[in-house]
């Protein structure tokens, strides 16, 4: 009897113990796959690099189905707000997959519609804290499809611009001194001034084009599409009534058709009075030829 008794006593310590060591697991491994996913969407590709002779374009392109896109959506724009960044683009939009309709009673159909929510957005945030925005939307990740996130070192190109506008200087000044001195003909001083012009256009577009390129080294840019499971919705509606339910009894459609048809035959008298012209001519050709060619 003692024997049966701690063996008992051993299997149930010993399945109490699987138990509680499950469900401290649980908590685990879903802590686990929040820390994989949030790895899996972030890396040291987004983090700002402590150097200052290079500087980087970081884009990233994101792809992952939510719970539930509209608030994903609104966390996004937060999150995007918070890191002092800008939506530059977003289309949020429901697709429908089919729809059908099945009639229930005599005066009810049920409509249903299987439709799925999308949305591409577009998010720029500053550079240094790209890393930080990727790890809080990695959170709204259900499933992740695709991350891409490139740094294009853009430091040669912005050198070239500064040495172009550099010579465009240069030569801008050297073409004005030679329209006060040497500028005699009208025809030279056009050339010049032309030449000048071009110059200035020419610098005008470096300087421009590093601007843009500074704004993209500032500002990363993230295009991020999420999606969600696909949906159903379902409603009651009323039956639409065709033409015949409309239709009065029999009784009352012959009564309109003889009013219908007396009608129609005063309109026929009117008319005939209305030309009584025409009979009357009609009627004298008709004696005439009585008279005349039957004598014949």
């Amino acid at each position: 009897m003692n024997k049966i008794v701690k063996s008992s006593l051993l299997l149930f310590t010993f399945t109490t113990l699987m138990i509680s060591c499950k469900k401290s697991e649980a908590p685990e491994e879903l802590a686990t796959n929040n820390i994989v996913t949030e790895a899996a969407i972030s890396s040291s590709a987004a983090v700002e690099k402590k150097d200052s002779t290079r500087k980087f374009v970081r884009t990233a392109d994101l792809k992952f189905k939510v719970k539930n896109v509209p608030q994903t959506t609104y966390a996004i724009e937060n999150i995007t707000n918070k890191f002092d960044g800008f939506v530059t683009y977003t289309n949020l939009q429901s697709n429908i997959i089919d729809q059908y309709e099945t009639k229930i009673s005599q005066d009810s159909t049920l409509e249903s519609i299987r439709y799925n929510i999308e949305n591409n957005i577009t998010i720029r945030v500053p550079n240094k804290r790209l890393d930080t925005v990727i790890k809080c939307i990695a959170k709204q990740i259900d499933f992740l499809n695709y991350r891409v996130i490139k740094a294009d070192d853009v430091s040669l190109k912005i050198l070239s611009n500064q040495l172009s506008q550099e010579r465009s200087a240069n030569k801008e000044k050297r073409v004005e001194k030679a329209i006060d001195t040497k500028g005699k003909k009208i025809n030279d001083v056009i050339d010049a001034e032309n030449n000048l012009a071009n110059q200035k256009e020419q610098k005008d577009a470096a300087k421009l084009e590093n601007l843009s390129i500074q704004d993209q080294v500032n500002f990363s840019t993230l295009t991020i599409q999420i999606y969600q499971r696909e949906s159903i919705k379902q409603e009651m509606i009323a039956n639409t009534k065709d033409y015949n339910h409309y239709k009065p009894n029999i009784g009352i459609r012959l009564l309109d058709s003889l009013k219908a048809g007396w009608n129609v035959l005063l309109d026929i008298i009117v008319f005939v009075f209305e030309i009584w012209w025409l009979l009357l001519i009609g009627f004298g050709g008709f004696l005439l030829y009585k008279k005349y060619y039957q004598k014949e």
